[in-house]
């Protein structure tokens, strides 16, 4: 009885601890996405800034014609 007790405890007790894990590939970032990425982001941004400035100038000039 005293031996069934005991390897119970043993697994329950396996979950919880922690096991070295080794991680055998390393990560690595290549530059050329990074850079394109950034590209990609620069393009959008501009993009986006001049879409809110076609509409701002669109709004201005017909609250301007509403109000003349």
């Amino acid at each position: 009885m005293k031996n069934i007790n005991l390897d119970v405890k043993k697994k329950l007790i396996a979950k919880y601890l922690v096991k070295d894990q080794t991680y055998s590939k390393a990560k690595s970032t290549d530059i050329n996405v990074l850079l394109n990425r950034i590209q990609l982001n620069k393009k959008s941004e501009s993009r986006k800034k001049i879409f809110f400035s076609a509409i701002a100038s669109t709004g201005l000039l017909l609250f301007g014609f509403i109000i003349f």
